[in-house]
């Protein structure tokens, strides 16, 4: 398992919008475009759910509760994979994982706060 490296979250209202990002390492870069990846979130005191993964052809699958309105998305060229995330509401406050499937790797989290 190798560190993801996730950027983009930060504080927004409802209704806005954020677009995070991941990369993957140097270590698992000859690896990365064959594997799925995925997004994860896990909201305080809850257990960590999936949010949206997309296989190596780009098909994509999502959560019922984010439907219509995140998209993930992913570039093999430069080994990065993104989620869109509009229409945010409070309940989507959670801290997002990144994960690169086939080595079981996780990002250190990216904090999304939803308010007002």
């Amino acid at each position: 398992q190798v560190p993801l490296v996730e950027s983009g979250g930060g504080s927004v209202q409802t209704g806005g919008s954020l677009r995070l990002s991941c990369k993957a390492p140097r270590a698992i870069t000859s690896v990365f475009s064959p594997s799925p990846m995925a997004w994860y979130r896990q909201a305080p005191g809850k257990q960590r759910e999936l949010v949206a993964q997309i296989s190596n052809a780009g098909r994509t699958n999502y959560a019922d509760s984010v439907k219509g309105r995140f998209t993930i998305s992913r570039d093999n060229s430069r080994k990065m994979v993104y989620l869109q995330m509009d229409s945010l509401s409070p309940e989507d406050t959670a801290v997002y994982y990144c994960h690169h499937v086939d080595t079981m790797s996780w990002g250190q989290g990216t904090p999304v706060t939803v308010s007002g």
